[in-house]
């Protein structure tokens, strides 16, 4: 036993616990060096980095929860890491890991929805590396984007105060309802209506944040941004605090979720706020500026909500029921993706 916890517990699918990531990996970092002006941190999205007059924003993100639109999804999810920042990406490099019965059109059809994805968000695709791997079921896609900035001219999750509004756009679980949709089309038909499953479908068309991102931080009312991947908005809404050292209050009935993400979790019997959320943003915003950022994605046909603020006590982290329980908000132990995948 180490610190109260075995070393060799098993871990969940996913990310690595908050625990495993504060005791272990954030302890090995190699060479302490100066230019690196934000490292690797609990609910940062990217890095930081001062290269001479510029400074650089990167992320890494793999997709493995995902098949059909595998490509899409690798260019998409780290583009939307450096968005968060308030900057647009402007590079992309892959490294794609293939499974032993992989064929020529494979590789063509992820190659093809890399670069569809990066034209469509002007970036450029640098280089990366592709390999057929042993042990594999699957397709894994290990992506990371770059994005050039001036100093101090970006926001990180660590930002926000207390007394900030959240804003989420768009709504929960939307990523995890494109691949579900998908990847259970056939289980999912024979207790859904089909119109309801194609509407589902074109979710992946929501995925980027990269539009919502640029457009909140150009109000100059924003402190703090972060994309809910894994763990879903209830996981985000966790680690922008964590990244904030701040606590929050959310209200439940605020926290919009499409009818076709609440039927597709009912029937997997899982929670849309742990399902992975990727074209989904939360925003901490000055209180202020709340309904100015609000009207602003609006005019961008953006839909918008505020669902909470932060609050001083790291400890407090509120779900306001709609009934008007107050509880603590459930910190996801795995995304629910993951459940539902293996029922």
């Amino acid at each position: 036993m180490k610190g109260g916890r075995s070393e060799n517990l098993r871990l969940p699918y996913g990310k690595v616990p908050p625990e495993t990531l504060k005791d272990i990996i954030l302890r090995n970092l190699g060479k302490i060096r100066e230019e690196v002006i934000l490292g690797p941190a609990l609910g940062e999205d990217g890095a930081v980095v001062k290269v001479g007059e510029k400074v650089i924003i990167s992320s890494m993100d793999p997709i493995t929860g995902a098949v059909e639109r595998i490509g899409w999804l690798a260019v998409n999810i780290n583009a939307n890491d450096i968005a968060t920042f308030g900057i647009p990406p402007s590079f992309f490099s892959s490294c794609i890991l293939l499974p032993e019965d992989s064929t020529v059109e494979i590789v063509k059809v992820i190659c093809e929805q890399i670069d569809l994805a990066a034209k469509k968000l002007g970036i450029a695709v640098i280089g990366g590396h592709s390999e057929v791997t042993p042990g594999l079921d699957r397709p894994i896609i290990v992506g990371s984007a770059i994005g050039v900035t001036e100093p101090h001219r970006y926001v990180i999750s660590g930002g926000a105060r207390a007394g900030d509004k959240l804003i989420l756009t768009k709504g929960a679980g939307i990523e995890g309802t494109a691949i579900l949709a998908e990847e259970r089309y056939d289980k999912l038909k024979v207790k859904l209506n089909g119109s309801l499953l194609i509407s589902a479908k074109q979710f992946y068309d929501r995925i980027s944040v990269v539009e919502d991102a640029i457009v909140a931080f150009q109000t100059n009312g924003v402190t703090a941004m972060h994309d809910p991947t894994e763990g879903g908005v209830a996981g985000g809404i966790h680690e922008m605090a964590d990244a904030s050292k701040l606590g929050f209050k959310v209200f439940e009935d605020r926290i919009p979720v499409a009818p076709e993400t609440i039927e597709i979790c009912r029937f997997f019997d899982i929670d849309p706020l742990q399902l992975i959320s990727s074209g989904a943003l939360l925003i901490s915003a000055k209180p202020g500026y709340a309904e100015k950022i609000i009207q602003k994605l609006l005019d961008h046909n953006i839909e918008a909500a505020v669902i909470g603020e932060f609050l001083e006590k790291p400890e407090e982290r509120l779900l306001i029921r709609s009934d008007g329980a107050i509880i603590t908000l459930e910190r996801p132990l795995t995304d629910h993706l993951w459940l539902a995948l293996r029922r």
